[in-house]
Order: structure tokens, then sequence, then C-alpha cells
């Protein structure tokens, strides 16, 4: 015969028992596994639609990237000719070093291009939108939502419309085919202003700027040592965002660079993918120096993951 009671629970008349008329209790004391304030178990059958759909998701996310590693073990004939979801006379090491080795090594300069743009890119244009997220959260002045409407209007207009009207700019300034070229327009980020403005809203309280400005300091210390701290999950999630879409982008430099040396791995790797159906093992460098292009976007994303998730969580509900 059941008691109604928990294995844990104490029985009627120990010490510790409920006073009160079993039938007066709490229900959530009487049932087996759920103590008071226990959140209920979902039910199995949800559970695992659940867990199949993601697994579904991570297997076609993970599929191309499972075959890029694979195939950048072969040749160019066996790339073709073999099956292309396993290995057949694997040798990455060499095929590897072909592919950093070839044309005095250009694929390293390539490589080193899109970390400059991306790795200085993505810094400039964090605390440019921290500067300017943190101006339109805290300070109250005339035209204030205006220019957040702008950078809201700035959001919505895609890079590619925006690509030749920065070329022609860039040719009447003599700062075509240069770092520059590509490195200045990676610095505006107006999805990075708006989430340092929703965000130092929600997470800069006004009573501790208040508290700082009554003890002497200025608004630029202020900013530096107060605000940048509070928005430092905010600044990590637009350095991610932002490094990751500079280093994949293609269009922009396709458009202002002509010297191949300036080029970022992207458009390096499209060029050799040109030129593969003359120079057959070019095929079988592109696959390899795709794999190597895809390592430190995997390699920040596993460091900052945390960062970015709390970015996401604490800068979207206002305390």
């Amino acid at each position: 015969m059941t008691t109604g009671l928990t294995e844990d629970a104490p029985a009627d008349g120990a010490p510790g028992a409920d006073p009160r008329p079993r039938e007066n209790r709490p229900r959530e004391n009487r049932r087996r596994g759920t103590g008071r304030g226990a959140e209920p178990r979902p039910p199995l059958r949800y559970r695992i639609i659940t867990v199949s759909l993601l697994a579904v998701a991570a297997l076609y996310f993970l599929t191309p990237v499972y075959w890029l590693a694979v195939s950048a073990t072969k040749s160019s004939s066996d790339l073709f000719g073999t099956f292309g979801f396993w290995f057949h006379d694997p040798r990455p090491l060499d095929r590897l070093r072909q592919v950093l080795t070839h044309d005095d090594g250009i694929y390293i300069r390539w490589f080193l291009n899109s970390l400059l743009y991306a790795g200085v890119g993505a810094l400039v244009a964090t605390l440019l939108s921290a500067a300017a997220g943190y101006a339109l959260a805290v300070y109250r002045f005339p035209g204030r939502e205006a220019v957040f409407n702008v950078v809201l209007a700035g959001v919505l207009i895609p890079g590619t419309a925006l690509a030749l009207p920065l070329y022609l700019l860039f040719s009447e300034l003599g700062l075509a085919n240069t770092y520059a070229a590509v490195l200045i327009p990676s610095v505006v980020s107006p999805f990075g202003v708006y989430l340092c403005r929703i965000y130092a809203a929600a997470a800069v309280p006004g009573s501790l700027l208040e508290a700082a400005r009554v003890d002497g300091a200025g608004e630029t210390r202020i900013f530096t040592t107060l605000g940048l701290r509070l928005m430092t999950p905010a600044l990590v999630t637009v350095f991610l965002f932002q490094f990751v879409h500079i280093w994949n982008n293609f269009f922009l430099p396709l458009v202002m660079l002509s010297d191949s040396d300036l080029y970022p791995v992207q458009l390096g790797l499209a060029s050799w993918q040109g030129y593969a159906d003359r120079q057959p093992e070019l095929y079988q460098y592109t696959v390899g120096g795709a794999l190597l292009s895809v390592l430190p976007l995997m390699v920040l994303m596993g460091v900052l993951q945390r960062y970015w998730r709390t970015g996401l969580t604490e800068g979207s509900v206002k305390a």
C-alpha cells in the first residue's frame, strides 16, 4: 500500500514531519520526484523528437566539414575517382604542405591578409560600435532616435549593394587596390551599434554612472573603466560576428582588389578554382586550402561561444 509520501519524506509523527493534515499539504510534496519549485520534465516523446531533430541538423551541418576533411587528404585524381566520404591513400601532411608551398607560398600570404582584414576590422568595428551604442543608450540629445533609425536602416541594406559605390569613392580617393579599400568598410557595423545600444541600455545602470560622476570621474574614464567592462558579453558577440563576416566576405575584395598579393583567402581560393581546368592539381589545393580556412573560425567559435550565448540572452532582457 502506498503512503503518498516521497521516499525521503519523514513519516507522520516523526521529527521534521509536516504537521498539517495530508490532504492539506502542497500537492508537489506528495508527488514522487517533484519537490517544491521543481520544473516538470517534458514527456519522453517530445524529448525524443527534439533530440532527433537536433541530430539531423548536426548531421546536415557537419557532413560538408567531414567531406572537406576527407577530400583534403586525397590527390586531384582521387578526388574525382574515389568515394567522396572515405579515405583513399591518405597523405594529409603531404597534401597540406603542397598547398602551403605552391606558387612560393601565396596561400600563406592570403591567409595572413585575411587575419589582417578580419582581426583589425573586427576589433576596430567592435570599439566603434561600443562607443556609438553606449552614447545612444546613456546620453540624451536631440535627434538621438533619428540617428538610431538611420543605424537600423543600415542593418537592412545588403553589403553587395554598397560595393560598387564604395569602389567608385575609393577610386576617386586613390585607395582602390590597397589594404585600406577592404579595411575601412569593414570597421563599420550597423548591427554592432544596434546590439551595443540595446545591451548598454539593459546592463549599464544610470545610478552607477551618477556615482562615478560624483566621485569625479570623467565621461571617457567612465566609458573605458565601467561601460566597456559591463558590456563585455555584447562586445565579444559583435567581435565574433564581425570577424566571421569579414573572413567570409568575397564580393567586396573582388570589387576592390586586382593585385593577387592583397587577396584574402576566400578570393584566392576562388582564383585557384578558376585556373583548375588548366592545372588539375589546383582542385586539390583548393580543397586543402578551404579546410585550413575554416580552422580559425572553429577555434574562435569554440573559445568565445560562452560569451556569445551570454551576450545574446542578457542583452535582450532589460533588468
